[in-house]
């Protein structure tokens, strides 16, 4: 009997241990992503080049969604393989079909 409330201790320890981990990684997510906003718009109110502000918010925009899916849409965790291949493969579909449109209309 002391070993089975020993072992669901143990379990509810890691559980707690686990989500703790996952909300640290969750608001250190947030305050970055706090960051990456405050770096766009200081950037656009400064007044700087379009052509060295425009790609800097792009790229910036492009890691808060990766952030997003991966931390706040739990995509890391098991389970969430198909989700997540559906997903991949909707961004690479529209990625290719605007590139398709970019060079048919540059060239």
């Amino acid at each position: 009997m002391a070993e089975n409330t020993n072992s669901v201790q143990n379990e509810l320890d890691y559980h707690k241990k686990k989500k703790k981990e996952e909300m640290k990684q969750q608001v250190i997510t947030f305050a970055l992503m706090i960051v990456f906003t405050i770096i766009a718009f200081t950037m656009v109110a400064a007044g700087l080049d379009k052509l060295f502000v425009i790609p800097i918010i792009v790229v910036l925009a492009i890691v808060q969604v990766i952030f997003q899916l991966y931390y706040f849409m739990h995509m890391s965790h098991k389970g969430h393989e198909l989700p997540a291949i559906m997903m991949y493969g909707g961004i690479s579909v529209a990625f290719l079909t605007i590139l398709t449109f970019l060079v048919l209309i540059w060239w």
